[in-house]
Formats: C-alpha cells, structure tokens, sequence
C-alpha cells in the first residue's frame, strides 16, 4: 500500500508570509515513480465558484521508490488565510507522486501573526438599540 506524508517544523501548522519553513516530505510506494512534487497551494471553499491556484512547485526526480526528503520552502507573501461568512480561502501542502496519482496534502494557515485572517465577526450580543 503506497504511503506519503508531509512533516512540518514542531508539527505546527500556522505560519507567518515569507516565513522559510523546513519540510519533510515522505514515500514508501508500491512502484517508484517518475518525480514527485510538493506544491504550494490555495484553494476557495464556499458560495459560489471555487478557485484553485498553484504558487510554488518543488521538485525531485527519481526520487525511488521508498525515502525522504527535507526540502526548505519559502511561504508567498499573499494572500492570507481568510475566513468570511461566504468564503474563505485555504492554503496548502500537497505532495504528489507522477505520474502515480499518488498524493496526500496538509493544510496550512498563512497570515499575520500566524492566524488567519476573519473578515466576519460573530457576536452573542444582542443588537444595539438606536
């Protein structure tokens, strides 16, 4: 059964822009494939369309079929992980085995102070009287 993982610095997840982050990437597969990525990604989720972009590619050719790699990436600046009441937008890790179809991914916060961005503000209070 083929395997793949993605190890981040202390396990964190949440990360300030530019901010160059050591990763780990692992395979153990059933054939050995041709390279594998690890892409810089962010996608929409909610209302509406979703939009998909890539921001970065590393890649390792003829990687075998069972290792591991530490590979330094440096975090774009923009956008920032957001949150919003309709959408919201999810950075990510993904690394993929080609031409195996192969692939897993980690999802990362990106943003000042390492948090994601809320462009709504839920409240209990009651409205305000005029």
């Amino acid at each position: 059964m083929s395997q793949l993982a993605i190890y981040l610095p202390d396990d964190r997840s949440d990360f300030e822009p530019m901010e160059t982050i050591s990763v780990e990437a692992q395979w153990e597969l059933d054939s050995e494939p041709d390279s594998l990525q690890l892409r810089v990604v962010w996608n929409t989720s909610g209302k509406g369309d979703t939009n998909i972009s890539t921001n970065k590619i590393l890649t390792i050719d003829s990687p075998g079929a069972a290792d591991s790699r530490r590979l330094d990436v440096e975090l774009p600046a923009a956008p920032y992980s957001f949150s919003g009441k309709y959408v919201s937008l999810i950075w990510a890790l993904e690394l993929i085995a080609q031409p195996l179809n192969e692939s897993c991914r980690r999802e990362i916060t990106i943003g000042p102070g390492r948090r994601e961005v809320l462009l709504h503000r839920e409240s209990t209070d009651p409205p305000a009287e005029e």
